[in-house]
């Protein structure tokens, strides 16, 4: 593996955990987003992990301070990607988006570099036909919080060159992740397999008026030991890509539950600027969420 300069492609919430996380193991690292508003929202994202690394993991500030130092951040796809030996996509899980995407990344890119998606719910056979090099794009799948959450879940497509499969899992476990291979395509992987549907089953119980989302929580957390519920978990995934998997599932199913769903998700949420964690409130208000007081498994 010779990887040295990633490009992570999409600075959303888990983007900007990437980059970070990768630039904090001492690898070059950079940014691309579609413009330069995205990018200074990017920014003020990685300055708000650096107490979070030195919290969680003991990181120094001279530490955090060289792995900020390690980023750079561009909105010319070309420039970006320029040097890249690997690009990672973390832009929205929308099929014509990320199409478009790797289309213009194919012809941008130098002829080594890598492709990993980063889709929890999409396959890379969707894609690698549109990536032009398509044994040489994989998926690599982290979960949010991913410096304590360190999963790094590599899929191949059909196509995907063993090697290139092979030296992704040792740049997982380069940037501090346990890796884990996964030898056939599977939508939503390992984790979401098990989570997407944990996370739908409690936001149907929400939607049918069957209870409130905290009380779901708290039955959770109490009757299985769990230090979070589906709700709490919702927030830190945040409120948009929950509403983009539950918009997805009524076109694609015609279900009248689903479309609910995503229709309060708007209203209630991201019309209101609750997207969750990131922006202080979800279905909880941070920075001292509810589910985090002793009193309220009581």
């Amino acid at each position: 593996m010779n990887y040295k300069n990633i490009t992570v492609a999409g600075s959303g919430v888990l983007g900007s955990q990437i980059a970070f996380q990768t630039a904090f193991h001492g690898f070059n690292v950079s940014v691309y987003d579609i413009n330069d508003e995205a990018l200074e929202k990017a920014k003020d994202r990685v300055i708000n992990l650096k107490p979070r690394y030195q919290e969680d993991l003991g990181a120094s500030q001279e530490d955090v301070d060289a792995a900020f130092d390690r980023m750079s951040f561009y909105s010319d796809l070309g420039k970006a990607v320029e040097d890249a030996d690997l690009v990672i996509e973390a832009v929205p899980e929308v099929v014509k988006i990320k199409t478009e995407f790797y289309e213009k990344l194919g012809s941008a890119a130098p002829e080594k570099t890598i492709f990993a998606t980063n889709s929890s719910t999409l396959l890379p056979s969707q894609f690698a036909k549109a990536t032009g090099r398509p044994e040489k794009f994989l998926a690599l799948h982290f979960a949010n919080e991913i410096w304590t959450n360190n999963t790094a879940e590599v899929m191949g497509h059909p196509g995907t060159d063993k090697n290139v499969f092979e030296d992704l899992l040792k740049f997982a476990k380069a940037i501090g992740m346990v890796a884990l291979p996964l030898y056939k395509e599977q939508p939503g992987y390992i984790l979401n397999s098990l989570l997407v549907p944990f996370l739908e089953a409690g936001q149907m119980l929400l939607v049918k008026d069957v209870s409130d989302a905290h009380t779901i929580d708290k039955t959770w957390m109490i009757a299985t030991g769990a230090p979070k519920g589906p709700f709490a978990i919702l927030d830190i995934v945040g409120i948009t890509t929950a509403y983009n998997i539950s918009s997805a599932k009524a076109e694609a199913t015609g279900s009248e539950e689903f479309a609910k769903l995503a229709a309060m998700l708007k209203t209630e949420f991201i019309d209101k600027g609750k997207l969750g964690r990131e922006t202080g409130e979800g279905f909880y208000t941070y920075p001292n969420p509810a589910y985090e007081d002793p009193d309220f498994l009581k």
